[in-house]
């Protein structure tokens, strides 16, 4: 009962996780839109920078963006805040519950650093921690005030954080990590930088000063950092379901390579949105495509020659299942985290075995998603052993 309790508060932490990040993406992609898409006009209000006219569900919009802020604020002001608030919030929960809770089988793998639940708990907490601290520390120092090796020194920061890492959890905690390490980066940013400047704007406007532009200067970098990492984090967070980006021994390469792709895809979208000539910015989609192919070569699949092997006898292979499989993936698992075979596939016999042949061997033959961080301790030779049977039996 405690399996499937948990079962269902992973699911709507992760129905609300899904939803409130749309509206937080949502948001950030239609600002960035909004600020390239401002005009100067013949005539427009005092202290407005720009304005941009809209059409949308059967109406028309005219919004107008300040240099800084207007004389007078209306009581209506809308503040962004909670979409990202409550996306971190949820996205956490979640972590807490996939990753705490069943940190033995989601978060360690003993073949790449024993560890028990507590220090790897413990290590994550102050990993996203540690990550907050160094970001804003660059932000803050002088490179922040170099765009460009801001962006490289925030790159580099990432793939030293997916390397760590790739030391420390089993593939998919790591992947998942550096989702979270990012995402945290994201929402701190809102929470600790770009509200409490517009907080400071605002209180400025009432009291009947001049707000201070560097302001919402930097409000605007963060937001922009935020918008060009969107993309790769939405890739970080499926990552747990496809094995060819966990079981990569370079896991920091593949990470890079997925930073690229989706901050080209981003920068080109942006810059078409502004409505710059596509030939200053076609090049973003030859670097994405590099990459991508980049990616696609690093993760193609690695035979472990199984072919050349002794096919292993049938009480060999139903051992094998029995010894790494059968625990989760049967009628009645004695694993504790589950109360039914996780994907409904099981693994008793082996006509099962020949049904679902091709997903064992892309996670447990060809890959190494499967034990989960291996906690039964899967040998290499077995995976071999069952390739190996897997090939001379389909």
């Amino acid at each position: 009962m405690q399996a499937f309790l948990l079962d269902w508060l992973n699911l709507l932490l992760r129905w609300s996780h899904f939803v409130l990040g749309v509206g937080w993406i949502g948001a950030s992609f239609y600002f960035i839109w909004l600020d390239l898409s401002l005009r100067q006009r013949e005539r427009m209000n005092p202290g407005v920078y720009g304005t941009s006219w809209l059409v949308h569900g059967g109406g028309f919009y005219h919004v107008e963006k300040y240099t800084v802020a207007p004389d007078r604020l209306p009581e209506d002001l809308h503040w962004f805040v909670w979409e990202a608030y409550l996306t971190w919030l949820t996205g956490f929960a979640l972590l807490v519950i996939q990753y705490y809770v069943n940190a033995s089988s989601y978060l360690i793998d003993p073949s790449v650093l024993p560890l028990t639940p507590w220090q790897a708990i413990g290590i994550s907490l102050a990993s996203l921690a540690a990550g907050w601290l160094a970001y804003d520390g660059l932000c803050r120092s002088p490179v922040g005030r170099r765009p460009a090796l801001l962006a490289v020194a925030v790159f580099a920061l990432i793939l030293a954080a997916a390397w760590l890492f790739s030391h420390v959890f089993s593939g998919r905690g790591a992947l998942i990590h550096v989702g979270a390490f990012v995402g945290t980066m994201m929402a701190a940013n809102v929470f600790m930088v770009i509200i409490p400047n517009q907080r400071k704007m605002t209180a400025a406007l009432i009291a009947g000063e001049r707000p201070d532009p560097r302001l919402g200067f930097i409000g605007k970098q963060r937001s922009t950092h935020n918008n060009y990492l969107t993309l790769p984090v939405l890739l970080m967070m499926v990552s747990g379901h496809y094995p060819m980006l966990q079981s990569h021994p370079q896991t920091w390469l593949v990470v890079g390579l997925i930073l690229v792709m989706g901050a080209m895809v981003r920068h080109f979208i942006n810059r078409a949105d502004a409505g710059d000539a596509f030939a200053t910015y076609s090049w973003t989609l030859l670097v994405a495509a590099v990459a991508l192919v980049g990616a696609i070569y690093l993760t193609r699949p690695q035979e472990r020659h199984v072919d050349a092997r002794p096919v292993p006898a049938d009480d060999r292979v139903l051992a094998i299942l029995d010894a790494h499989c059968v625990m989760c993936h049967a009628a009645r698992p004695t694993h504790e985290g589950f109360e039914a075979p996780p994907a409904d596939i099981r693994l008793e016999t082996l006509a099962e075995l020949r049904r679902y042949a091709d997903r064992v061997v892309a996670q447990a033959v060809r890959g190494e998603a499967m034990p989960l961080g291996n906690e039964t301790g899967m040998t290499a030779e077995e995976r071999a052993a069952l390739g190996a049977w897997i090939a001379a039996n389909r």
